[in-house]
């Protein structure tokens, strides 16, 4: 099963060589690379978020397999729901879905349900893989495959045993040599449609959570305040995974909103790039 490109035209260019060149303008390809457990970054139109998203992908050493979560913005499907086989496909790559960690996510976990249907429509993560294919491209990589899961609403204990489930697959698909280096990208918009002043106040009041390594701070803070931080599961899911991974730091990338392309101050989308090593 091939999934089409569903954004393609809209939130980024559609056809391969606008697309190359629009990347191409938003990333640094000279920029340091780093090994990475994880990252934060936006699914906006790549007018909008794309500066955030191509600043933090350029920090990253690419893997040959890539954990994929988002929110499900349609409604559509299961509240986890992966997508286990086939293709995916954008103007500038065809990325194949690793079925055999995607098999093992489904056996371990209780949650998470294979559903290709949650997936057809849904921009979160499709967003990212213009940017995965530059740096393919730009490398001279071996190919980059995925698993995508995308998540409707979960508990607080939910995330935790998704990430642990995530956490445990990855030793194993790793240890099966189903991979070499498997990094998880979390897809997430900030605050929407508030002031400036309004967004910038309460993405650092999440930022601060996400920075201290804290997903239970993050969960709490987003429901507690109100913050309309669509991706706020998927990054506590893979802060969690990260933090059973091993990892310890958390460092900001980039943060814009909207304002800086549009103009209008009070109506604005945050963006921000993170990286979890």
């Amino acid at each position: 099963m091939k999934r089409q490109a569903a954004v393609a035209g809209h939130f980024y260019k559609g056809t391969s060589e606008e697309l190359q060149h629009q990347v191409k303008g938003l990333v640094q390809d000279d920029a340091r690379k780093e090994k990475v457990f994880g990252i934060v970054t936006p699914h906006a139109g790549l007018i909008y978020s794309g500066r955030v998203a191509g600043a933090t992908y350029s920090r990253v050493r690419l893997p040959d397999n890539i954990i994929l979560i988002g929110p499900n913005h349609t409604g559509t499907g299961e509240r986890f729901a992966l997508m286990s086989k086939g293709q995916w496909e954008i103007p500038t790559h065809t990325f194949s879905i690793n079925e055999g960690i995607a098999d093992m996510l489904l056996k371990h976990s209780v949650f998470l349900k294979d559903d290709p249907i949650a997936h057809y429509y849904e921009h979160s993560l499709e967003v990212q893989l213009p940017f995965i294919a530059h740096f393919l491209s730009a490398a001279q990589s071996p190919d980059v495959s995925i698993v995508p899961i995308t998540m409707l609403h979960a508990t607080l204990q939910e995330c935790n045993q998704v990430a642990i489930t995530i956490a445990g697959v990855i030793r194993m698909a790793i240890a099966q040599k189903l991979a070499t280096d498997i990094v998880i990208v979390a897809s997430s918009d900030m605050s929407h449609y508030v002031t400036e002043e309004q967004a910038r106040y309460k993405d650092n009041l999440a930022l601060e959570k996400i920075l201290a390594m804290d997903p239970e701070g993050l969960y709490e803070v987003v429901h507690e305040e109100n913050i309309s931080m669509c991706g706020a599961m998927p990054v506590t899911v893979m802060l969690y995974a990260c933090m059973e991974l091993g990892a310890t730091r958390a460092e900001l990338v980039k943060y814009e909103t909207s304002a800086e392309t549009s103009g209008d101050y009070n109506h604005v989308v945050g963006y921000a790039g993170v990286l979890v090593t």
